[in-house]
């Protein structure tokens, strides 16, 4: 199979479990795959070395400086960014092809995303399409550096949603859901704090709440039965968990820096 022009960008974490089918799902029709691994400890880059040989480390600080890194070692025009637990469908596969063999005409591919919880793919409460912003013109690309987390995309160029799905494996069960809502809070309550964001107990419960009706009811959360209850009540909790613990570290007066104060470390690793 002739190749397309197109370099893929993985970032990759102890992805032992789960990187191969990622790689593989990508691996033999495009022109370049590029990974980036935050210092795993595990079989991970043993794995990537039978795909690729653009694999480099790099300890993860920032998501916005991480990606925009990972994206500056490509060296095709277009970069379709993936992460570990991301598969790209055969049907996603056939419509990327053809557009690269007619052309690309946007600066950016919006792709529709499966997103699961174990086996199971959550269909409502907004959920699914939740096309995001995975290809794209590199040159006219870049995140917000400063953010810690969920960094911002900016984009110069129009852009168009394709038809196909991206399979995402978002959480592997109830645990690493809770783990990652535990994760996530942490980085936001932070951002509120350096931001000096004034939030009452009184705001909190009200978006937390509004949140909970929006995915369960309004977005059919309901339909997905148990699992799209929890999916909406973590969206609820999320508001509340980091209300605590900005609350907790604001009462404590403990302030954030907007700088991590990790030295970055980077290096290629040969194969």
């Amino acid at each position: 199979m002739e190749k397309i022009k197109l370099s893929v960008v993985i970032l990759t974490k102890n992805s032992q479990g789960i990187i191969e089918d990622s790689l593989k799902s990508v691996y033999g029709w495009v022109d370049e795959i590029v990974v980036v691994d935050d210092t795993s400890t595990d079989r991970t880059l043993e794995i990537v070395k039978k795909y690729t040989d653009r694999i480099y480390v790099k300890k993860w600080e920032r998501e916005g400086a991480h990606r925009n890194y990972a994206y500056a070692l490509a060296s095709c025009d277009y970069i379709l960014s993936l992460d570990s637990d991301e598969r790209v469908t055969p049907e996603l596969k056939e419509e990327i092809i053809g557009i690269f063999k007619e052309g690309p005409k946007f600066k950016g591919y919006n792709i529709p995303h499966k997103n699961f919880i174990g086996d199971y793919w959550i269909r409502y409460g907004g959920w699914y399409p939740n096309a995001k912003l995975k290809m794209f013109f590199r040159k006219d690309f870049r995140y917000e550096e400063e953010a810690e987390y969920h960094p911002r995309a900016f984009l110069e160029g129009p852009t168009y949603t394709l038809k196909s799905n991206i399979i995402h494996y978002a959480y592997r069960d109830f645990q690493n859901l809770f783990s990652k809502l535990n994760h996530q809070t942490d980085f936001e309550a932070r951002k509120w704090l350096r931001d000096g964001r004034r939030m009452s107990f009184g705001i909190c419960m009200f978006k937390a709440i509004t949140r909970f009706i929006k995915f369960y009811f309004i977005k059919n959360g309901k339909k997905d039965g148990f699992v799209g209850f929890m999916m909406a009540l973590a969206g609820s909790a999320y508001q509340l968990m980091t209300y605590a613990k900005y609350w907790e570290k604001k009462k404590q007066n403990v302030g954030f820096s907007s700088q991590p104060s990790v030295v970055s470390s980077q290096r290629k690793i040969s194969s």
